[in-house]
């Protein structure tokens, strides 16, 4: 079967690619037990696109982790749409400003009001989802984790603002991202301007953010071109690739790293960390590792919304269910035949912990935007197979001390 290799384009003057990263050995170790769907993607890197990051644990005496990243066609230069993995940073930013403003009675449960205040935007004052009624930022974050929920992510974006956003990034050294739009039908303008908020308690309002606009300034020199042809927001044909110059963007290696940050804070230096309390990370792990059907606020219909709906590696092909010995600690992605995962593993019962961050492009016309996209026939088994082959991998490696996740065990029934 003949698959059209992507055309991705990156013109600017005098651009320089920045070298691949690729250890021959995680490729010896993956091809070593792949099958022959995964051997045809594995031997065909420029047409899938896909980038893996496979990072071992090693934990000393006093449980401190040390990591080993291994890569395979790693390139921050490689341009993928990283559709919802932008989630799970604004997540984090979102518990950072509320630590920051530090106002009486104001916490990730209070209820935020959203206002529409411009051209394109709409309110949010009910979430009939939540256990009272109102939305919040807690409420936003499960709904993001739990089921990638994009109304959640506008709303985040929408408190902590587009510049802000970006700035707390780039402090924090992630300067190749950039998240410039929301999950919704908005020009690059429109995406600029962000609703006035309002926190209340008791029906007093104890904190008032009013509208803003965003003068971050983005470097869209590269030109940013998927695909040989699109469908535009009218569903017409358009006889060009599609041009995400001015779109998302969020290397695999930052995935990686803001990942570790909040899994592992003290690994990272001060100035990447974000500003989070001990309740903050309890919260955060709880929801990054449930499950939909463990949820009661929000409550999902588990037809839909399996076990392993966000849970790429090792379990989204066929709607594997997750054996409980095993948490996956995690943000996915999905969107015009990018599928992208960032994610740390977890198996309490024999004592391993590892991280995966991978993505792949599956999109076999070259057609974005037509809902053709082979994400069951080749992506959700590619990361469902390279999750098993580093699992297997990860039980017989040797360690000198096994870690002590204590940290990671969670109990569900508690909402």
């Amino acid at each position: 079967m003949r698959y059209t290799t992507i055309i991705l384009l990156i013109a600017t003057c005098l651009t320089v690619r920045s070298q691949e990263k690729t250890d021959a050995w995680l490729d010896q170790l993956l091809r070593q037990h792949a099958s022959p769907l995964l051997l045809k993607v594995l031997n065909n890197p420029d047409s899938f696109q896909y980038q893996l990051i496979y990072t071992q644990i090693d934990r000393d005496k006093n449980n401190r982790p040390g990591f080993k990243h291994y890569y395979l066609h790693v390139d921050r230069n490689r341009y993928f749409n990283p559709a919802s993995t932008v989630k799970m940073p604004l997540a984090f930013l979102a518990l950072e400003k509320i630590n920051e403003l530090n106002i009486k009675g104001l916490n990730k449960g209070t209820p935020m009001l959203t206002d529409s205040s411009f051209d394109a935007q709409s309110k949010a004052w009910h979430d009939s989802s939540a256990a009272n009624y109102l939305p919040s930022i807690a409420h936003y974050i499960k709904k993001i984790f739990l089921v990638s929920d994009n109304d959640a992510y506008n709303r985040l974006y929408e408190f902590i603002g587009q510049e802000t956003i970006n700035n707390k990034l780039w402090q924090k050294g992630y300067t190749d991202t950039r998240i410039t739009r929301r999950f919704v039908t908005m020009t690059e303008e429109q995406n600029r301007y962000t609703n006035r908020i309002r926190f209340v308690k008791d029906g007093q309002t104890i904190y008032n953010q009013p509208p803003a606009y965003s003068n971050a300034k983005f470097n869209f020199s590269r030109k940013l071109l998927v695909g040989h042809s699109h469908y535009n927001r009218n569903e017409e044909l358009v006889n060009a690739p599609m041009d995400f110059t001015t779109h998302n963007n969020y290397p695999l290696e930052d995935q990686q790293q803001v990942l570790q940050s909040v899994i592992f804070p003290a690994s990272v230096r001060a100035n990447q960390r974000f500003k989070l309390t001990e309740d903050d990370y309890k919260f955060l792990y709880h929801y990054m590792s449930a499950y939909p059907s463990e949820s009661k606020f929000p409550a999902y219909d588990t037809a839909r919304y399996f076990n392993s709906y966000t849970k790429f590696f090792m379990f989204r092909a066929g709607k594997t269910v997750p054996p409980p010995n095993i948490r996956v600690f995690n943000k996915t992605g999905w969107s015009y035949g990018f599928l992208t995962d960032a994610a740390y593993i977890i198996d309490l019962e024999n004592n391993i912990e590892f991280m995966l961050t991978g993505t792949i492009y599956v999109n076999r016309d070259g057609v974005l935007n037509d809902n053709k996209y082979e994400y069951e026939e080749t992506g959700y088994p590619f990361f469902k197979e390279v999750g098993n082959i580093i699992y297997q991998h990860e039980l017989k490696r040797p360690r000198k001390y096994k870690p002590n996740l204590s940290r990671f065990t969670i109990d569900y029934s508690k909402q």
